[in-house]
Parts: C-alpha cells; sequence; structure tokens
C-alpha cells in the first residue's frame, strides 16, 4: 500500500489530468476501432466478449501509460519525442493485448485487422489533441500597437538554422516581443527562397545590401541583424559588421545558452556582437570522453593558477571530476581570487591553494612531494613581451628555468605527465620572452625522450598563439583605450597576430594533453591551428566599430612602431618542424627538434648561476648555442656567442 501510495504521489497535479485524458482515450478507441472496422456488425458481437476485453485494455494501457511516464510531458511544449514516447506506449499496449486476446479466444470474435485500426487510432487520440493545445498556444502575438500597427522592431536574422526557428518560436509565443523577424539571410545557397515558420530566406548572409533594399521605405524596412549562431565564422561576422555599418543597421547576436546564468525568461534579449565573434571560428569537435578519462579521479595541479590561461585551466578540470585539484601561484591576490570561484562554483572538488614559487627548485620538490600530483600543467610564465624585454633575466628565470624546476620535481615525484604551455613566440624568436618558452620547450623534449624508456613521466608541449582576454593581450588594451576616447595605439600597419578564445585554447590544451599522454611520439610539440592570422590594425578598427563609432573620424589610430622584441608576423611551426595531423582535429604534431638532456641540464645550471648573479651576457652565450635561430638581444653589448656545437666541430 506504501509503494502504491508513494507512485501515485509521483504524478504532479496537472499530471492527473493528463493521464486521466489517456486512460478515457484508451477506453474509447477500442469500440470505437470496432465500429470503424464493423459497423453495425458490431452489435452482433458477443457483449461479455467485447465489455471483458474492452475493460482489460483499459487497465492495462493505464499501468503501460503510467510506467512510461506519459503524463509528464508538458503538452505546451509537445514536439516529435512527445510522438515517439506516444507510438512506443500504443504499440507495447496492442502488442500486449493482441497476445491476451488470442490467448483467451484465440482471435474467434475479434477481425484481425481491427489491432491496426486501433493503433492508428489510438496514437491520433493520444497525440492530436497535445498538438491541439501547442498550436493553440503558440498563436502570433497580438499587435503591440494601439493604433493597429506593428511597433516591434524589424530585424533580419543572419543564419537559418535550429537557432533562428528557436528564436522565431520564442517571438511568435511571446505577446511582449521586442523584435519581428522580416526575413532570413543563409550560410548556404540552397536554402535561399525556404521558408522557416513562414518567414523566408531571402538570401545569403553576403546578400545584406540587397536584402536591406528589398524593404526599404516600407514598414519592414530591417533596423537590426541579429547573428543566430555563436559559433559562426569570425570573416562571415567581419563582412556582416562591416555591411551593416554602410547601411546603419545595428548587429547584434542571439545570447548562448552559456549566458542565462539565472535560467530562461521569456524575454530574450539581444547582444552585443562581441571582439570574439569576429574572430570565431567553427567550433572544433573535441574527445571530451579522452579528456574526462585524462583528469577523472586524479590528483591534478595547476601551475600560475591565477593567471588568464591558468585559472581556466583550473576551471575545466573542475568540471572534468579531479580526485583533487592543487592551485599553484605566486601571487596571494590572484590565488585567494581562483580558490573563492571555484569554492562557489564547484564546492565538491577538493582544493588545495598554494603560495609558491616555480623558480624556486626547494620549494617545487616540497609541493610536490607532499601533493604528489598525477598530472601537471606549467602556465605559469612571464608573457609581456616589452616587458620582459626590460627584466630579462626574470624572463629566462621564470620561463625556463623555472620550468626546468617544475619538470624535475614532476619526475622526482613520479608525475603520469606535465603538460607546458608554450606560445607561438618561441618560433624563430626575436624576443627574450620567445627563446625562454623556447627553451622550456627544449627541456620538455629532451626530459620526455628520456624518460620514455624507462615508463617515466611524460612530457606534453602545447604551443599556440595570442589568447583573447588574457592578460597583457592587446584586446583588453584597446577596450581602455576606447573608454578614454582613443586614439588606439597599434605598432605597424602589417602586423599579424593568431588568435584564439580562452575557453577554446583551454579545451584544445585538454584534448591535445589526453592524445600526448598515449602518444609514442617522443618529444614533439602539440600545435593548436589557430585559423588565419588577423592584422591587428583590421582588429583595432573593428572594434571601433563595434563601439559604435567610426575608424579614424570618431576615434584616431595611431602607428607607434614596432617595440624591442616584437615581429610583424608570428609563425607556428619552425622551418624543420614539419606539421603531421592528428586524430584530434585542430591539433598539429610538429617534428621534434632535440638537445640531449645532458647538454641541457649542463646548460640550465650555468644559465641558472648566470641568472641570478645577473650576469646577461654569460646568458646570452648560452642561450644562443642553445637557440642558434634567436635573433634577439640579452645582452646590452653585443653578443659574443659560444661556439655552437656545429662551429665546434669545424674547429675540431
Amino acid at each position: 500500500m506504501n509503494l502504491l501510495s508513494h507512485a501515485f504521489r509521483r504524478i504532479p497535479p496537472r499530471g492527473w489530468v493528463a493521464y486521466g485524458h489517456d486512460i478515457f482515450m484508451a477506453a474509447a478507441s477500442f469500440p470505437l476501432a470496432l465500429y470503424l472496422r464493423m459497423g453495425d456488425d458490431l452489435w452482433t458481437q458477443p457483449v461479455d466478449v467485447m465489455t471483458a476485453a474492452g475493460l482489460f485494455f483499459t487497465a492495462e494501457t493505464a499501468l503501460i501509460f503510467y510506467v512510461m511516464g506519459l503524463y509528464r510531458g508538458v503538452w505546451r511544449y509537445a514536439s516529435i519525442n512527445d510522438l515517439l514516447a506516444i507510438t512506443k506506449a500504443v504499440t507495447l499496449a496492442v502488442l500486449i493485448f493482441l497476445i491476451a486476446m488470442f490467448a483467451w479466444v484465440r482471435l474467434e470474435d475479434f477481425p484481425r485487422s481491427l489491432f491496426a485500426i486501433q493503433w492508428i487510432l489510438l496514437i491520433g487520440m493520444l497525440g492530436g489533441p497535445r498538438f491541439v493545445h501547442r498550436i493553440l498556444k503558440d498563436r502570433r502575438a497580438p499587435s503591440l500597437s494601439i493604433d493597429g500597427r506593428d511597433d516591434r522592431i524589424p530585424v533580419l536574422l543572419a543564419g537559418a538554422g535550429d537557432e533562428a526557428e528557436l528564436f522565431i518560436r520564442s517571438l511568435a509565443a511571446s505577446e511582449w516581443a521586442e523584435y519581428r523577424v522580416v526575413g532570413l539571410l543563409s550560410e548556404r545557397a540552397n536554402r535561399v527562397g525556404q521558408f522557416i515558420r513562414g518567414i523566408e530566406v531571402i538570401g545569403t548572409v553576403g546578400d545584406l545590401a540587397k536584402a536591406a533594399a528589398r524593404f526599404e521605405g516600407t514598414p519592414d524596412q530591417p533596423r537590426r541583424v541579429v547573428l543566430t549562431r555563436s559559433n559562426m565564422d569570425g570573416e562571415v561576422v567581419r563582412g556582416l559588421l562591416a555591411d551593416a555599418e554602410r547601411l546603419g543597421l545595428n548587429l547584434a547576436r542571439l545570447p548562448r545558452m552559456t549566458d542565462f546564468k539565472d535560467g530562461l525568461t521569456d524575454k530574450v534579449a539581444l547582444r552585443p556582437v562581441a571582439v570574439e565573434d569576429l574572430l570565431g571560428r567553427p567550433q572544433t569537435p573535441l574527445d571530451r570522453d579522452a579528456m574526462a578519462a585524462l583528469v577523472k579521479g586524479r590528483r591534478v595541479l595547476v601551475t600560475g593558477a591565477g593567471g588568464s590561461i591558468g585559472a581556466e585551466l583550473a576551471r575545466q578540470v573542475c568540471q572534468l571530476a579531479p580526485a583533487a585539484l592543487v592551485l599553484l601561484d605566486l601571487s596571494e591576490f590572484a590565488l585567494y581570487e581562483i580558490d573563492q570561484e571555484l569554492s562557489i562554483g564547484y564546492p565538491e572538488i577538493t582544493r588545495i591553494p598554494v603560495m609558491a614559487d616555480v623558480r624556486d627548485a626547494g620549494q617545487m620538490t616540497r609541493v610536490f612531494a607532499e601533493h604528489a600530483p598525477e598530472l601537471v600543467f606549467h602556465a605559469a610564465a612571464r608573457k609581456h613581451v616589452p616587458l620582459v624585454e626590460n627584466n630579462k633575466a626574470e624572463g629566462l628565470d621564470t620561463n625556463a628555468l623555472g620550468t626546468f624546476c617544475v619538470a624535475r620535481a614532476a619526475r622526482a615525484a613520479g608525475t603520469l605527465a606535465m603538460v607546458m604551455i608554450s606560445t607561438d613566440k618561441a618560433v624563430n624568436p626575436t624576443s627574450v620572452m620567445g627563446v625562454s618558452k623556447r627553451l622550456a620547450e627544449i627541456v620538455c623534449q629532451a626530459m620526455d625522450v628520456e624518460g620514455r624508456g624507462t615508463g617515466g613521466t611524460r612530457y606534453i608541449t602545447v604551443r599556440f598563439g595570442n589568447v583573447l582576454g588574457s592578460t597583457g593581450s592587446v584586446v583588453p588594451l584597446f577596450e581602455r583605450q576606447l573608454a578614454a576616447g582613443g586614439p588606439l595605439t597599434v605598432t605597424d600597419p602589417k602586423m599579424t597576430r593568431y588568435f584564439m578564445t580562452i575557453r577554446e585554447a583551454v579545451e584544445l590544451v585538454l584534448s591535445a594533453s589526453a592524445l600526448g599522454v598515449k602518444s609514442d611520439a617522443d618529444g614533439r610539440i602539440f600545435v593548436l591551428d589557430m585559423g588565419k592570422p588577423v592584422k591587428i590594425v583590421d582588429l583595432a578598427r573593428q572594434m571601433i566599430r563595434l563601439a559604435g563609432l567610426v575608424p579614424d573620424e570618431d576615434v584616431k589610430i595611431e602607428f607607434t612602431g614596432i617595440r624591442p622584441g616584437e615581429k610583424l608576423y608570428e609563425e607556428i611551426f619552425h622551418g624543420e618542424e614539419a606539421p603531421v595531423p592528428t586524430v584530434q582535429p585542430g591539433v598539429l604534431l610538429a617534428k621534434p627538434r632535440l638537445v640531449a638532456i645532458a647538454e641541457v641540464e649542463a646548460a640550465f645550471k650555468r644559465l641558472t648561476d648566470a641568472c641570478r648573479a645577473g650576469d646577461l651576457q654569460t646568458a646570452a652565450n648560452i642561450v644562443t648555442d642553445l637557440v642558434p635561430e634567436f635573433t634577439g638581444a640579452i645582452a646590452e653589448a653585443p653578443i659574443s656567442p659560444e661556439p655552437t656545437k656545429a662551429k665546434r666541430a669545424e674547429q675540431g
């Protein structure tokens, strides 16, 4: 009795109405199917048999409908999924009824086609009212103006897919919709001329000017263009922005599902287009199962956890259910901030904030011995090129020697894998920041090759370009300059950079890490596909347009000249690093350029002494020996490098 009452308490109040409706329809479907099949001959059938059969079918369907939860569906949102659930339930009910009637009377009093008629009839009797209810609820919103005019803002939708359909449907269901869609622009030409919920696809995304001209002088003249897909190709978005500016239209986008932090509302507010939308690329499919298998149940340590990359790594690692997460950073404030954020977002994850310096070998040894991390993400680095040029010893000490300290501590603690975050500035470096990261790559490559034969720690290097919104990147600088009224400062009109969002970069880092742990490619570097490089001056102009201003009129752009250590063009591969695709889209593998571990350890010991003593001349000689393609300057005086290995061989 308790079990039965508990079962019935599971039905919500409105569910009783739906449940009663379905049982009534099931009871009515049997005599109605008999009449449709037999006509007036129905009255010649044995009443007791037909009555018993009808009662059995009603009781049977009541049980099946309850077990399969048909009452749980909200009729207001009846969909194909609900129709499939009804079809499954009715099919099971009719099949059991057929078997029962065969066992009882061998079907002598039942026409064989009766069951097929009843199956079709009951599906219609259950599904029909649901969809009629939805149609009535989804009727178009009435005019918002008392004089009969429609005062909603006319918009064009860029994108003719699922997102556009959902937006149109939400407008139709709302009595207070602010917008009305007058046309759609598709990313695919084969959809032009088709309709989505009565709205015509009038052109492609490249036909904005023609589409706007079509409505010129009419009440439907669009005032906004709305991007419906959050990961629309950046080149397409840039073209739409330029066209919208010429036509005097505002460009907006639909909110992403992740924007609904406080839950969904009836009113869908359009969002401004962000710089991430301009640079966006189609979403790379990720092997999330492999990423979860890498992290789940393991003790993970993130260095530089308070920085932009480290913090995002920590967030995404928390989503993959680690056994514990060690957050390591030298900055007290940055460490406090990320620890507090994770304590709110992921209270179930064991977190250990550790304030330590990656350059201190003793500290690293103690931290690794105490917490025994199985997986290490090394994101701690000095990365601002001009600042590192003015603080050369600090850059070398943190980026190169700090990586060496972390790598050795990981090996001593028996860590499964260490993942080092590198940069495209390490390729043919012209800056101290770039060459210091190339030295970090050399360390990880050498130690990976050394440990592979003994089943030791794997050292995985992941290289990518600029990250939007990270500390020291150009986008926050432009935002501050725009807020101050300009000008926006660009070093050179020809300068280009590769860009990627923080989220995308970290997702691909985790994906590459999962590949690297299983890979037998010793010392190879995983390189993230950054797409096409972007001109910085174009980025500046687009950010001015996004602010609703006109470049070179409302806000000036000033060219300041290339700063020490900067390059006009970044590269993601060295000439000797032939790229090889991997099974993960968006991740490439670079052929390794290896230095023997004994030579690396000896050079890094001398480099440590030189940096701690402030002897930049000696440091320059060591760096040039390890990275002969380096064209920057470390010592104030002209560098006289020690003979490289090739030169020493020539000299005998």
